[in-house]
């Protein structure tokens, strides 16, 4: 199975390693406007072969992504000294004009899956070129809230001594300042949090709370100023997205894609619960949020369509 990834940058190359370490897909394909990085990248992610699973890793043209099941775009502009988040969309947005088509011509039954941020309406602008080749939105996948549902569930579980995976809980929204922490459908062993800390005797204070919701909301500046970028979470985030699509395991993820109506605010793409398979996000479901969550989540999703609007 054949997996293209476009954009070699830290990100890209990050998920490139993570799928050979995880045996993800048989066939990688990396390739970069500057093709010596992507060459680079390709070899030194080769040699780790060997000691993890047996992938075929090499850059290459547009045209080699011919067949590929999985396509990652993680190619995009970094913002410049006192530009504005719409003027660094807009840049971003030329490059996924000039790009996404010419996937698409060597690649058309690829889902393609979205890493460049801002992710939310990065993949809604994937959409819509999408929509010009005749292709559904569901089969663009946003890596949304993949990682920051992965910090809560983190977080948490070293805040009550739990193992991580035994943490049920979700970021919902905007990747970004606005996203929404689920904190009234938390569960961690199939025990509703609030059932867990009176069993486990491990009060949860409110001074607690809100340093997870600051580890996890503010997780990318803390990084970002301590080593300059943010690159294994978020790569290991959409190595297990592509296995879920390969394999069709019908997992339940919080990507986006775009959403008729999300708490209220109409065509919109930021983050809910969905179930990704072999072709894209198959459904999307809407939570039972309480009444702060909901209002949070309307927010959050109004601030996207805004910005959609702008570049409109």
């Amino acid at each position: 199975m054949k997996i293209g990834i476009v954009g070699c940058g830290f990100v890209g190359a990050t998920a490139a390693y993570a799928m050979v370490m995880n045996g993800v897909g048989r066939e990688l394909v990396l390739v970069d406007l500057n093709e010596k990085r992507a060459v680079a990248e390709a070899a030194d992610i080769l040699h780790a072969v060997p000691f993890a699973h047996n992938l075929n890793v090499h850059a290459g043209h547009y045209a080699d992504l011919a067949g590929a099941r999985v396509v990652i775009m993680a190619a995009g502009v970094g913002q410049k000294p006192g530009e504005t988040r719409i003027e660094l969309l807009g840049r971003n947005a030329a490059v996924f004009r000039s790009v996404i088509p010419q996937i698409y011509e060597h690649a058309p039954d690829a889902v393609l899956v979205i890493a460049t941020n801002p992710v939310d309406v990065m993949t809604h602008i994937t959409a819509q070129i999408a929509a010009e080749f005749g292709i559904p939105s569901h089969r663009v996948v946003g890596s949304g809230t993949t990682l920051d549902t992965a910090r809560f569930r983190s977080l948490l579980g070293q805040a009550v001594g739990v193992d991580s995976n035994h943490v049920h809980a979700y970021v919902v929204g905007e990747h970004g300042d606005s996203e929404v922490l689920v904190w009234s459908l938390t569960n961690i062993g199939n025990m509703p949090l609030r059932d867990f800390v009176t069993l486990s005797g491990h009060e949860l204070t409110g001074e607690e709370r809100a340093a997870i919701d600051e580890g996890v909301r503010h997780a990318a500046y803390q990084i970002i100023d301590g080593k300059g970028a943010t690159y294994y979470g978020v790569g290991s985030a959409l190595a297990r997205i592509t296995r879920n699509i390969l394999g069709d395991r019908r997992a339940i993820m919080t990507v986006c894609t775009p959403t008729a109506e999300i708490a209220g605010v109409k065509d919109v793409t930021v983050s809910l619960p969905s179930l990704v398979g072999g072709d894209g996000v198959l459904e999307t479901y809407h939570l039972p949020l309480d009444a702060d969550e909901t209002a949070a989540l309307a927010r959050s999703a109004g601030l996207i369509r805004e910005l959609i609007d702008q570049l409109d």
